[in-house]
């Protein structure tokens, strides 16, 4: 069997057991003490029973160790998958948006999600998702508006005859005068 990654120098296993009493991430606690038990001179495996993982977690931490110090040890975000729009699409999608279609060019009077994938491919050649653009658009600080729905037939004169008014006692609300206790 091989020699295991060997451990920085510049630590050893009770400032890593200081370390993990100060630390707030229970995560990195467990770490630094598995590899704390590694600097008092215990086994890889011995190490991997107090983080509760294997080996080769346990080698995955030294590495990590080895490269960020004790910082190497928290729980990082992934990175996820790359985004599909770059920046100076991301522009171009803006003033897009902004501008608003114009219906000669684009063949719409107003912008959907769909329409914009479209006119992102016919552009770019880009393929992308509503769901993906939706988030996209999000993120630039666009949000989805409607207009309430308004039957063309309808008449205002009519609507703002037909709204009740109450009478104007009923919307003042009386005065009350508290008697004074003697």
């Amino acid at each position: 069997m091989t020699a295991g990654i060997l451990l920085r120098d510049d630590f050893d296993g009770s400032a890593l057991r200081r370390l993990a009493r100060r630390s707030h991430n229970a995560g990195q606690t467990r770490r630094l003490l598995a590899l704390a038990e590694i600097y008092g001179g215990g086994a890889r495996s011995d190490a991997a029973r107090i983080g509760g993982v294997g080996v080769q977690i346990v080698r995955d931490w030294v590495v990590r160790f080895n490269a960020k110090g004790p910082d190497g040890l928290l729980n990082g975000k992934a990175p996820g998958a790359p985004s599909i729009l770059d920046d100076s699409q991301r522009q171009v999608l803006r003033q897009v948006v902004e501008d608003g279609p114009l219906p000669a060019i684009h063949g719409v009077v107003r912008w959907r999600l769909i329409d914009l994938a479209r006119w992102l491919f016919e552009e770019f050649r880009l393929e992308i998702s509503k769901q993906t653009l939706s988030r996209e658009l999000r993120n630039m600080g666009f949000r989805k508006l409607s207009a309430r729905p308004r039957h063309h037939a309808q008449d205002e004169e009519a609507a703002a005859a037909f709204k009740k008014t109450s009478p104007l006692w009923w919307r003042k609300s009386p005065r009350t005068r508290l008697a004074a206790r003697r």
